[in-house]
């Protein structure tokens, strides 16, 4: 069985996640769907890898770099935001990986009590995703992001570490 795991991010990565951001599959769901430059990447991560509360992650099968995480503690100590995207050349499952990944991160290695998404109302595979990993949907935010050509709206997404833990029991209870 192949080794998965989250690792920090890095700067020999940017290269790899900047291709992944920019392609049109993943940049067509992001709030920002421009194409973004090296140069614009390198400020984002350098502003980002430093702050406190604010974890950049390369999920990793076997040795091979396959998503970007990104966790955001804003709220509260116990609370935080979660984005990802997936390597779009990614095979059928990784997703699901992923998400478990960082689920186990989330509420075993940070002691989160809650962990919130979001998704563009038109990104049913995300809303699909999330559900099946067992957020709930908690309010829809109604044509809250212009991307230019028109207003979208953004689906809240949460999760608790009660709920995830619950989850975990039943599913390993049917395995």
């Amino acid at each position: 069985m192949m080794q998965k795991r989250l690792r920090p991010m890095n700067r020999e990565d940017l290269p790899q996640v900047l291709n992944w951001r920019n392609h049109p599959d993943v940049r067509q769901f992001m709030y920002t769907s421009h194409v973004i430059t090296p140069e614009e990447h390198a400020r984002w991560y350098a502003r980002m890898s430093c702050q406190e509360g604010i974890w950049l992650l390369i999920f990793e099968v076997g040795a091979v770099a396959k998503g970007f995480v990104n966790i955001s503690r804003t709220r509260c100590q116990h609370v935080a935001d979660w984005g990802f995207y997936l390597s779009p050349d990614s095979e059928k499952g990784t997703g699901k990986l992923l998400g478990r990944a960082v689920l186990e991160y989330a509420f075993d290695e940070l002691g989160l009590h809650k962990l919130c998404g979001q998704a563009l109302g038109f990104n049913e595979r995300s809303i699909r995703f999330h559900e099946r990993l067992g957020f709930n949907r908690e309010g829809v935010l109604r044509d809250q992001h212009c991307d230019g050509n028109g207003f979208h709206d953004v689906v809240c997404f949460g999760l608790l570490s009660s709920e995830w833990r619950c989850g975990n029991r039943q599913r390993e209870g049917h395995q």
